[in-house]
Formats: C-alpha cells, structure tokens, sequence
C-alpha cells in the first residue's frame, strides 16, 4: 500500500499556485509599522493596515506563505473541536462566546474580502462535522452541545456521517467553508503592493531594539523603524521576557491528498476521537480529490514519520477506492497554556510590539482574527476581544497546570538526548537517509544525500540546547523540547531556535559508530 505515498513532502497549495517574488532586504528604512512573518496573519495585516494609509514593511524570512499556512487543510470554521464546553469551564461563557464571534468575524470577513476583490480561490459552504466512533467520545459530543446551546451557536446532533465509520454521534455545524488559502492570499499580497506596502523576501528578522521607535534588526545587518512591530512569524522571533517558548508546545501533523474512485458526499470532518483523522475535498487540476490529515503529535516525538503517513494512507483506503496519491505534506501548530492564542502586546510594558500565535491547527479563522484585532489596536479603535486574546493574561485552571507538565516534558526529553549512545556504523547510512552518529564521542547527526555526499551536524538545538531527533519523512532535524526545526544542512526551518545548527566536515567517517533516531 505505501507503494503509492509520493516520495518527498509538498504541500499541493504551494505546487498549484504562482506567487509573486520580492527581493531581500538591502537597506535601512523607517516605516510606520513593520510586520514579521508573511503567513495569512501578516498578509491579511499587511492589507487592511495599507487600506487605511498606513505605511508598512513586511519581512518574511524565507518566501511568502512557505510556513503553517501554506501546509494547512484551509477550513473556514468556528467548529475548532471538543473547546467550547471547555473554555466555559475555564473562562465562563461570556469569553467562550467571545471566542466564537472573533473566528465567526473572522470567517465572514474572509468571504466578504473574496466578493468585494472578486477572488477566484475555490471557496465552497460546507458543513462542518465533528464526529465520535466511541462512547466516551459520544458523551464528550454531547457536552460540546450542550456549550453549543448556552452560547446560541448553531448547531445539531446527529447519528451518521457519509462514510463507512462507525460513528457514535456527530455534532454539526451548519454553513462553514473551505478555500485555496493561496490563491487567496496571493491578491492581497498585491493589493498590499499596490496600497504602497513594501514586502521584502529572505530577509530574517532577529531582534527588537527599543529606542523613541522600534528597530527591527534583521540578521544582514538592516535596520527598519517603525511606531509598531507586529510579530507574526508563527513562533515570534522577539519574547521580550514574553517567556512564550515555555508556554507553548509544538505539534506536527500529516496529511495526503486521494484521488478517488467515489465521489465524494459533501462537508468537512474531523474526529474527536484520537488519532484524529481530518475529511474535505479539494480541486487538483479541475478534479475533485479527498484531502486526509491527522497523526497530530508533538514535534520531535513521534514515530517514524512514514509510519503516519502509512496510518493516513490506510485510513482513506479503509474508505475509498484509492487511484493516486499525488500530495503529501506535514504541518507544524503551536498551542498555548491555556488553547487560546497569545494576540496582543507581547508583554504588559511592550505595548508598541504585538504578538500573534498559538493558534492550536486553526490557522485560517485564528490567523484572520489575530490581523483583525492587530490592526484595530496599531488604528487605535476599540476591539470586544483585546481582553480575550490577551498575551500576558493567566488562567491558574488549567495554565499552571500545563505549565508543569510541559516543563515536566521539556526536562524529560532533554535528558533522554544527552544520554543515546549510537552504536551501528556510519556506512549503513543509505541515500535519503539520517541517523544519529558519535564522532570522537560527540553526538553529532549525520544525512546522506541521493548522491552519497554526507552531512554532518551538531545535533545540539541552538535555542535551550535540548538534542534534535531526525524526521525522515521531511528530511529534518526536530527539537523534542520546543519545536525548532533544522534542514539536514542544519539550517533554521522553525522557531524558536535562530541560529542553525553547526555544520562539521569529516574525512572517512565510515569507522563512527551510529543508531537510528527514535522515529
């Protein structure tokens, strides 16, 4: 069966779009407002900020929406799992509602951008499902509908979904969408150019300085000033003291794109019962195609990565008839403390530097949201959900708590490093494949490439110094602790690290001894 997984990651969003390149960085500027990160979160901030007058340079490290957003399953919901019931729980029913009317603005603000721009993206209504196949699950529904019915959000029980699954109850959500992200996105980023914005590429941001403006230094040397700073680079590259690498954890997850026998019935799914498995369709090349994902696990932690695309790959067998699998591709989420995102002023005394992210795999509503509320606050306007969204904020239920266990974790993976002794030799280290290896005694990672050249790095994680496990179904080197992420060359890929790991170069490592990473 695994015959058919294509055999390297690529997001079928990036494949099937032409976007517009822009230049790095070659100088110092002052602006009004610079903006780091050029996901939806910076883009959609980019836009309405420009819309407005306001003169902005947006800085994206790499190219334009090659992060989170351009890995996601792209749906246009307020249905974001089993989380209502427990943000009543946590934060009583006045911010639960608050929540759903930011993702459902959100939501609407997205449409109304489509039909006022004229954008073809593929938006199509659908309903949302979150659906069990066991009992617990059933009852867990249960109360999610239950939360449905305190805050007035639309929403029904049912006893089936679609597909040959065993479900024991589904929780609907009416009148929900998905798109093409990019090919949405991709307008903005011109309308944005064409508003006066400036957009650099390759240009990574480094540090804040606080003067009577904000400097953003970038990592060639540039300076951009600007009144305010938003950080919109997924995990930010600033913590200002925000201490936001100890209050958020990393996920990876997985997903494939089927072309299939069977039409597909319509709407959008997602377990509540784990592994979680995710349903929608998608156009590749004017066909209708079934996009599956789940396998969420934290970053660095998993199995053999193959080993999850095999367990999505089984999953859309088990329901189609499969003809192709031409996509495959994974997806890096931050969740915080408490499952709300960290939007707003970084820190208490930082109210010129905002942050947004955390936004637990629910990118497309959170991520529009984030923007929205950014550019109320940088236009002084009031927003019903500064409070909310609050970074400094602090739930004793359930942050504490979390706090520990993450922490408990982090302690717990970066002593697990330190103590591998690889065994097994170098030279069984074959094309496309990485290992850990010992080079005089020093753990150190090891890729060799298609042609045999080798690549060696430290595996030391440059942010805390935890050690980097290889992820054979990207090609990389993940850290268990928080998340960074590396190229085999050892290249930062993901925050929080910002400097790459070292690279050596070593003659006739054949002798070394190595062992299989524990994916």
């Amino acid at each position: 069966m695994s015959e058919s997984l294509p055999e390297s990651s690529q997001s079928f969003w990036r494949e099937d779009i032409d976007l517009s390149s822009f230049s790095s960085l070659q100088e110092d500027m002052e602006v009004d407002v610079v903006i780091v990160g050029g996901g939806i979160t910076g883009i959609t901030a980019a836009y309405l900020l420009t819309k407005d007058g306001v003169k902005v340079a947006l800085l994206e490290a790499s190219r334009l929406l090659n992060g989170t957003t351009g890995h996601t399953t792209a749906k246009i919901t307020a249905q974001h799992g089993l989380i209502y019931d427990e943000y009543i729980q946590h934060f009583g029913q006045t911010n639960a509602r608050l929540y759903y009317e930011a993702v459902t603005e959100a939501g609407n603000f997205i449409k109304k951008t489509i039909d006022s721009l004229g954008i073809s993206c593929d938006y199509q209504v659908e309903d949302a499902y979150l659906y069990a196949t066991t009992d617990e699950y059933a009852r867990k529904l249960q109360k999610e509908y239950e939360a449905y019915q305190k805050l007035n959000i639309p929403g029904e029980l049912v006893d089936d979904i679609p597909f040959s699954i065993p479900v024991t109850k589904a929780l609907v959500m009416r009148q929900e969408a998905q798109f093409h992200p990019l090919k949405y996105l991709r307008v903005l980023v011109e309308e944005t150019k064409n508003n006066g914005g400036l957009i650099y590429e390759e240009t990574v941001a480094v540090n804040i300085e606080k003067e009577d403006r904000m400097i953003v230094h970038t990592r060639d040397g540039y300076r951009v000033k600007g009144k305010q700073v938003l950080i919109c680079s997924h995990f930010p590259f600033y913590e200002g003291m925000g201490l936001y690498s100890a209050r958020m954890y990393a996920d990876r997850s997985y997903a494939l794109v089927a072309e299939t026998k069977e039409t597909y019935p319509g709407g959008m799914y997602l377990s509540a019962d784990q592994p979680n498995r995710s349903l929608r369709s998608i156009i590749v090349d004017g066909k209708e195609m079934v996009l599956v994902g789940g396998e969420s696990h934290k970053t660095g932690q998993g199995t053999d990565v193959m080993n999850h695309y095999r367990a999505i790959e089984k999953f859309v067998h088990d329901l189609f008839t499969v003809e192709n699998i031409p996509y495959r591709w994974s997806a890096q989420d931050l969740t915080t403390l408490d499952k709300l995102p960290y939007i707003g002023p970084i820190t208490e005394n930082n109210p010129n530097i905002l942050v947004a992210t955390g936004f637990r795999k629910w990118g497309m509503t959170n991520g529009t949201a984030a923007a929205q509320l950014m550019s109320r606050i940088v236009l002084g306007a009031s927003s019903p959900y500064e409070s909310l969204y609050q970074p400094s904020r602090f739930y004793a239920d359930p942050s504490l708590k979390n706090f520990l266990r993450e922490n408990i974790d982090f302690m717990k993976h970066f002593m697990k490093g330190k103590l591998q002794f690889p065994k097994t030799k170098v030279k069984d280290i074959q094309p496309g494949e990485g290992a850990i290896i010992t080079v005089d005694g020093q753990r150190k990672g090891a890729y060799r490439d298609e042609t045999g050249e080798l690549f060696v790095v430290d595996t030391t994680c440059t942010h805390v110094g935890c050690e980097v496990e290889w992820n054979s179904g990207d090609r990389t080197w993940d850290c268990p602790c928080h998340g960074s992420r590396f190229t085999y060359k050892g290249e930062v890929v993901e925050g929080p690290a910002e400097k790459p790991l070292q690279q050596h170069h070593f003659q006739m490592l054949d002798n070394y001894t190595s062992e299989e990473s524990g994916y």
